[in-house]
């Protein structure tokens, strides 16, 4: 009888245990985009949700990590964005691959999600717009430069590099780069942004007050 309680005890452990491992991930890695639709934008093969997945707003960028402009949104308009929408909970971000400027680029896109893997998709977003160089297809996203972006961030080595050296997430990025062909995004960034009554397209780098004049009325 003791024996079966320990066994017992040991099983309730266990369950406990995997709860709150679940519980504590990050948020990035519980609002995984798995099978929803943005208006007629499809996130079905999956991507990280920036902010409240219940906001009624959503604002798609379609992005290259090795694009300029996408680097100047990123760094002038973004945080205004994040501060007065996405961290307020009435905007939320979603980011799809339009992956086309270079050889790395698809590389670079299929990184971010190899970190998404160990919950660290935002962080490795970031980095790689911090990081970016002005030469497309420079080498400053190659896959060893794209390996040591992953070790600085702390991530499980032998994991990232089993996942970027296999393609594991190569048909995402395929996928999400239809989805902007399909959607008539010829150029990056390009946005959608999605309310409850419909979606509006807009084009390149806007400023903050671009975004703004579109988004409070739908609030």
């Amino acid at each position: 009888m003791r024996k079966k309680a320990v066994i017992l005890g040991l099983v309730a452990a266990i369950i406990v245990g995997i709860t709150v491992s679940a519980s504590s991930l990050p948020a990035e890695t519980v609002n995984l985009d798995v099978g929803r639709m943005h208006g007629t934008i499809s996130t079905a093969m999956g991507s990280a949700i920036l902010g409240d997945p219940s906001a009624p707003i959503t604002i798609v960028e379609f992005g290259d990590y090795q694009c300029h402009q996408c680097y100047n949104w990123f760094h002038n308009t973004k945080p205004a964005i994040t501060r007065d929408y996405i961290e307020t909970g009435k905007v939320n971000l979603v980011f799809v691959d339009l992956a086309f400027l270079g050889s790395d680029s698809p590389k670079a896109a299929q990184a971010s999600y190899c970190a998404e893997d160990q919950g660290k998709y935002w962080d490795y977003h970031d980095l790689l717009y911090n990081s970016q160089e002005p030469k497309i297809d420079g080498g400053w996203a190659n896959a060893e430069r794209l390996k040591a972006f992953a070790f600085s961030l702390g991530l499980d080595m032998d994991l990232f590099d089993s996942c970027l050296d296999s393609g594991k997430y190569s048909k995402r990025v395929q996928y999400n780069i239809q989805q902007a062909k399909d959607h008539g995004v010829k150029g990056t960034p390009g946005f959608f942004i999605v309310g409850p009554d419909g979606q509006q397209q807009i084009s390149g780098a806007q400023p903050f007050s671009v975004f703004k004049q579109i988004l409070d009325p739908m609030i």
